[in-house]
């Protein structure tokens, strides 16, 4: 999956901490009831396919940090449009919480953005997972900030509703994906 860009196709964004969840200009907060235990959602999170499969802008995922994950941990996403998102994970508490933020994208993309995975265990087999997306946006994105919010907020919600039905489905995950918890 790995695609070489040069630094000056890469923009760095803003390296925000995990207050920004709550202080960014456009936040989109919403959650899901999964059939499943923490411990299978966070090894569906770790698995690198499996992103692909539920949350569509993505193509491709390519973990460049060794397992188990930690805090500081990075990976490259890279996504529909040419987008990539070179990312550091700022939280990571394996099967309760996952956050990551971009420390850079390609030209014409957020100047800030982070994502946060809070999953709450409800009984034995089901959980809730609340995602949180945070983002500084520029250009016209940013002019039609209300439109934009709206717009991914029905498109994370649809996301996170495909990630409820891939986890049900009971996918096949890479060995790795249960590796990259550490211990729990």
């Amino acid at each position: 999956m790995s695609t070489s860009r040069s630094a000056a196709d890469r923009l760095d964004c803003d390296r925000v901490a995990m207050d920004y969840f709550v202080t960014a200009p456009c936040r989109i907060v919403v959650a899901e009831t999964v059939a499943a235990s923490p411990e299978r959602i966070f090894e569906v999170f770790c698995d690198a396919t499996s992103w692909t499969r539920w949350a569509f802008p993505i193509t491709g995922v390519e973990w460049t940090s060794p397992f188990p994950l930690e805090v500081g941990a990075t990976r490259t996403v890279y996504m529909r449009g040419g987008m990539v998102g070179w990312e550091e994970f700022i939280a990571w508490e394996p099967c309760r919480r996952m956050a990551f933020r971009f420390d850079q994208t390609i030209p014409g993309g957020p100047t800030a953005f982070a994502e946060d995975y809070v999953v709450t265990p409800l009984d034995s087999d089901r959980s809730r997972v609340q995602w949180t997306m945070a983002m500084t946006l520029s250009g016209a994105s940013a002019r039609t900030l209300p439109l934009t919010r709206a717009a991914m907020n029905r498109m994370n919600a649809h996301m996170l509703r495909q990630f409820r039905r891939y986890v049900a489905s009971a996918p096949v995950l890479s060995a790795e994906a249960s590796e990259a918890l550490g211990p729990v």
